[in-house]
């Protein structure tokens, strides 16, 4: 923490003298950046020296822009020259070899994996993955963590937040799933939840942000201030994402969900977690774009930015929609991002080179400091998603997310691991032929296991969101029949995905719907397309 500049002048000898230099802060950064490693609390991150400074400051543009004023006397003048031009040294040292963060979800859908303990390890020594996250309070896992200085998320599961709303339910949780681990583990987020918004489940959304405000009590309650609250997202809580600048939530949500959200961060320094996925948003023609490869970019007519990767834009449309309710300076996390390495016949661009090329260009992208085009010179703590291909998933592609396979051998290397060169030589591995076929037609349908109850909310959202004319799933209408939930689901579900841009994340709806390159049309029953 930088001292007073009357104090540090005293200490350097006792020189008299009026305030001299800008104002430093200390930048919203992740407090495990402080570390010395990535994920880990002993060697340094790749390509970054292990000497590398550990002082984050920034300054504002307005005061370095000042004009230096000296003081009318001063027994020490060139103290007072060399002060700011040492710090002005160290921001640029700092700005070289300041680590930036790569975290991993850590799921374990699987049974196949190896012991926490030993994931444990290959982490620590093996790789510079600096951080993971899982999917619930698993104590094994926290246990495995201990001592090793890798921050952990934990997650709360959808159903246990209308309970956690209330303080004496969260002071519970967090007795049993933190304080045990304290501080030898360190949980560095509680996620509650995943995707609420998406799920459309009034009660959970109406829960969520007083759980939140309860679990956020709770740890304070009981001495512990350097676990923070949130909440991951997906992009479908976007009602306009392109381009970029014209970013903004759902309507109806923007102030009576989001902006309460946002100033709970704000208040406490918590971040927005977002999982932005170019993998649910490229069509055959801006699959390059997604990849980070070589493309002619995306032109943003509004603030005149050009988009030369889907990941950024998707990153400035969020960034878009928080500044529009006044809080851009929210600290941003993305939750869950990657790309797989195996698909079904049906997903020629789920493969090898792609898995490589997208998850390795990110964690360079990451790892360069430069940000976005609305954000320059901010970093995002980033989980890829994921650890381990999770061979209990339900479809192929679900089940090859993973940087490693269940004997930690690597399934590829993005450059996390040590002592490694990371991702071949060429980065832009050559695209797949084409498929046959046009894949500019798309249809959404619910998935084959999505319940009638999930399918019956999908209705509800779609059915009250004021972009879908539900007439033709009514009585009457040309696709009333057959009358059966999943039927009106998959007409409701696809017009809202074809009214609102055609996104991948507007077909999620909380992992129940699936696009289709067959048209569902039947009888006088016509889909949109």
């Amino acid at each position: 923490m930088l001292k007073e500049k009357s104090t540090l002048v005293e200490e350097i000898g006792s020189c008299q003298t009026e305030p001299y230099f800008p104002h430093l802060r200390q930048p919203n950064r992740p407090s495990h950046l402080h570390s010395s490693s990535r994920h880990l609390a002993s060697p340094p991150p790749k390509n970054t020296p292990s000497f590398a400074l550990s002082l984050h400051f920034t300054s504002s543009h307005s005061e370095m822009a000042k004009p230096f004023k000296s003081p009318a006397k001063s027994p020490c003048p060139l103290l007072v020259f060399f002060i700011p031009i040492t710090f002005l040294l160290l921001l640029q040292f700092h700005r070289s070899t300041a680590t930036y963060p790569i975290g991993v979800n850590y799921g374990t859908v699987a049974n196949n994996l190896p012991p926490p303990s030993q994931v444990a390890s290959f982490l620590k020594t093996q790789t510079t993955i600096n951080a993971v996250k899982i999917f619930d309070a698993n104590q094994d896992i926290l246990r495995a963590f201990a001592n090793t200085g890798i921050p952990v998320t934990v997650s709360i599961g959808n159903g246990d937040i209308p309970s956690l709303s209330k303080l004496d339910a969260a002071q519970s949780w967090v007795s049993s799933n933190i304080l045990p681990f304290h501080p030898r583990t360190i949980v560095k987020y509680i996620a509650v939840g995943n995707e609420i918004l998406a799920t459309s489940d009034k009660n959970l959304i109406a829960h969520l942000l007083p759980a939140m405000k309860s679990l956020n009590s709770a740890l304070r309650l009981a001495g512990i201030h350097t676990t923070k609250v949130t909440t991951p997202h997906s992009l479908g809580i976007l009602s306009s994402s392109e381009p970029p600048s014209t970013g903004r939530f759902r309507h109806g949500y923007d102030r009576v969900i989001f902006a309460p959200i946002l100033e709970f961060h704000r208040q406490t320094k918590s971040p927005f977690m977002v999982n932005p996925y170019p993998y649910f948003g490229f069509r055959e023609q801006t699959l390059n774009y997604a990849l980070f490869k070589p493309n002619d970019g995306v032109f943003d007519k509004v603030t005149g930015m050009n988009y030369t990767n889907m990941f950024d834009a998707q990153m400035d449309a969020v960034y878009s929609a928080m500044k529009k309710l006044g809080y851009g300076d929210v600290e941003i996390v993305v939750g869950e991002t990657g790309w797989p390495s195996l698909g079904d016949p049906n997903q020629p661009a789920v493969n090898l080179d792609n898995a490589v090329s997208f998850n390795g260009n990110l964690v360079k992208h990451v790892n360069s400091g430069k940000g976005t085009p609305l954000m320059p010179n901010r970093t995002f703590e980033t989980y890829v998603f994921a650890l381990f291909n999770e061979n209990l998933k339900p479809s192929t592609s679900e089940q090859n997310f993973g940087l490693f396979n269940a004997d930690l051998s690597p399934v590829y290397d993005v450059g996390v691991l040590r002592n490694a060169q990371g991702p071949a030589a060429d980065p832009y591995p050559p695209t797949p032929p084409a498929p046959s076929g046009s894949l500019d037609k798309r249809w959404c349908i619910p998935t084959s296991d999505a319940s009638d109850q999930v399918l019956q909310a999908n209705i509800d959202f779609v059915c009250s969101s004021g972009s879908v004319d539900c007439k033709p799933i009514q009585d009457g209408g040309s696709c009333f029949n057959p009358d059966t939930v999943k039927s009106h689901a998959s007409y409701a579900m696809n017009a809202y995905y074809q009214a609102n841009g055609r996104h991948d994340f507007d077909c999620d709806f909380a992992r129940s719907g699936t696009l289709t390159p067959s048209d569902p049309s039947y009888g006088d029953c016509e889909y949109a397309a």
